[in-house]
């Protein structure tokens, strides 16, 4: 059984049976003036013999144990104090009943516990605060400035205070009515724009930004001031990753690109949603992509009768199928193998699992690969297999279809955009010819991290040494992160009546030579470091992006991140021709730039 113990345990209960020890033999010092009488000091040690082994004995019944000393606190306390007030009853008691020749002095049986309490409480408190530093000697982590001084920044601060690697200096805040006030003894020193003067004064090169609930405006400022003043920033867990419980304030890290690019929440119809949702079987087509997994996450908090997860690259359905088999194990969930162009196939998994709701998100993205050697593949595999799906869910009579679109939909330069505008245009004639399924197309800019992203390969290019190519140094992109760009997937296939083309706001275009710019900052180098080189656009590829085209204009929905653009519309007639396109033998990548404008006006090929 003792070896069991945890050393550290036996440590802590010889430490109390030493203080037991002490406690009573400085208790008879103290009743004596110093200068124990030798009648008494033998009925002393006599005594000692069995009453620290019945105190002991009590520490251990009470707990005194399980916890650490370095944790010490109020329920520590409260346990030594009802331990030692029984530890005292029980011996008063015993020696009433022994009834000793020489009686103990009343005095020793009252100094004896508040020496005891004394020696064991204080020895708890002095050995955390040499872990945290307070005493001479004790652990000195890192000097570090928190930015804000809300309840995360108190909180941090708290948590902090136990930290062996860092030691919190001050706070910096810009509501001035904090100004010089003391959160757990750390004082809050000025505004933020005091950090350059404090930090090279007070010899600081961290700080933490604590300001979870602060707009993405706010928080970037502060990183601005971090990097003005050459301080390595680090920040706090995200509001809502803090409100679930997930993560706590302490648990800070390295900023990344999410925080510098990153947008407010999105406010999602939670009751919608699930009423949309929860029950019901849900297909996702290109499960296995970084938009068609999110979404399956997105959805899963649903809870659907059935997610099923569509996909023709076997790995990639392989390790979302691994994901959801740890993180959701009561979700019912398919994966089904296939090309969204195979009709059996298609078919056969509508009518198995008969889905209520289809997220499609199955596509060629990639805009320089699809514009080279495979024009005509892009086109038949996002225009075609749009088709296959769109058409079984009508057939199945799915309540609604939701295509996953690009803005580069929008006055294409390229074959992938205009590929994804001609899927568009299926969906809104499938949609005219009065089916019950309604057809909801969502368009979005690039999200940060999915596959073909610049940034895996800026970062690739970053762990080399350099140099990071940029195409050209004016060229701009709208981004957003994979979790935003979902749940607006999500509330547009909420909100969708039928046939329309939601919009989503994107925010400001940001310029691809900063986003280098910043990812070598938060990689640690210097633009000294790394080199930059302009390598000219590539095939296909447009200067700015668009969300709409010049004969679409927007309404607004009550969701402010949403609206509708009201565009050309297409027909059963316009659609069997494109079919019969779709059918002929295969075109030269020439070809189709040379036919893609009688289908699509706003098609412009390049060099046109």
């Amino acid at each position: 059984m003792i070896g069991r113990i945890n050393p550290r345990s036996l440590l802590a209960s010889a430490h109390d049976i030493a203080a037991a020890a002490l406690a009573w033999w400085l208790a008879y010092l103290l009743r004596f003036n110093f200068d124990v009488p030798e009648l008494y000091s033998g009925e002393m040690v006599e005594h000692l013999v069995w009453v620290v082994p019945v105190q002991g004995t009590l520490f251990w019944v009470f707990g005194l144990y399980r916890g650490m000393w370095r944790y010490a606190s109020l329920p520590d306390l409260r346990r030594i104090l009802y331990a030692v007030a029984v530890a005292t009853m029980v011996v008063g008691v015993t020696l009433f009943m022994l009834r000793p020749a020489i009686a103990v002095p009343r005095s020793v049986l009252a100094l004896d516990p508040l020496l005891l309490v004394l020696i064991m409480a204080g020895s708890r408190i002095a050995y955390r605060a040499w872990r945290e530093g307070a005493l001479p000697g004790g652990a000195r982590g890192k000097p570090v400035l928190v930015l804000g001084a809300g309840d995360a920044a108190v909180n941090l601060v708290k948590e902090l205070s136990r930290s062996r690697e860092w030691r919190v200096v001050g706070l910096l805040e810009d509501d001035r009515r904090k100004h010089g006030l003391h959160l757990h003894d750390v004082r809050v020193l000025g505004p933020l724009d005091a950090l350059d003067r404090l930090s090279a004064r007070m010899g600081v090169e961290h700080a933490i930004i604590a300001m979870p609930a602060a707009t993405h405006a706010e928080r970037r400022r502060a990183m601005d001031m971090c990097a003005a003043a050459g301080v390595k920033v680090l920040t706090v867990p995200a509001f809502d990753d803090l409100m679930s419980g997930k993560v706590t304030v302490s648990a800070i890290r390295q900023v990344e690109l999410d925080d510098l690019l990153g947008r407010d929440p999105v406010e999602l119809d939670s009751g919608g949603l699930r009423e949309l949702l929860e029950g019901k079987c849900v297909l996702v087509t290109g499960a296995g992509g970084s938009i068609g997994a999110e979404l399956c996450r997105q959805i899963a908090r649903f809870r659907p009768s059935r997610l099923v997860m569509f996909e023709l690259n076997e790995f990639g359905l392989y390790q979302v199928e691994q994901e959801f088999s740890a993180s959701h194990p009561e979700l019912s969930i398919v994966c089904a193998i296939g090309d969204a162009r195979n009709p059996k196939r298609v078919e056969q998994i509508f009518a198995t699992h008969r889905p209520s709701v289809v997220f499609h998100a199955a596509a060629y993205k990639h805009v320089p690969l699809m514009e080279v050697e495979n024009a005509w593949e892009a086109v038949v595999n996002n225009v075609l297999g749009t088709h296959v799906v769109a058409a079984a869910a009508v057939a199945h009579g799915a309540e609604k279809f939701v295509l996953v679109s690009t803005d580069k939909a929008v006055n294409p330069a390229n074959v992938m955009g205009a590929s994804k505008r001609l899927a568009e245009m299926v969906c809104q004639a499938l949609q005219s010819h009065g089916t019950e399924t309604r057809f909801v197309m969502v368009r979005f800019g690039n999200v940060l991290g999915s596959a073909g992203s610049v940034i895996p390969k800026f970062r690739e290019q970053i762990a080399r040494g350099g140099p990071v190519t940029v195409t050209h140094p004016e060229i701009t992109r709208y981004f957003m992160s994979i979790p935003e760009a979902c749940q607006l997937v999500l509330q547009a296939g909420l909100m969708g009546k039928g046939g329309e083309i939601f919009v989503l706001d994107m925010g400001q275009q940001v310029r691809i030579l900063d986003l280098a710019r910043d990812l070598i900052r938060l990689s640690g180098f210097a633009e000294e470091d790394i080199a930059i080189e302009f390598t000219g656009l590539r095939p296909g590829e447009k200067l700015y992006e668009e969300l709409l085209a010049g004969d679409e204009t927007t309404l607004p929905t009550p969701h402010p991140k949403l609206r509708v653009a009201v565009a050309r519309q297409a027909d059963g007639a316009w659609l069997n021709a494109l079919l019969a396109w779709l059918g002929s033998p295969p075109l030269s990548d020439q070809e189709v730039r040379r036919t893609l404008p009688s289908w699509v006006p706003e098609y412009r090929a390049p060099g046109a």
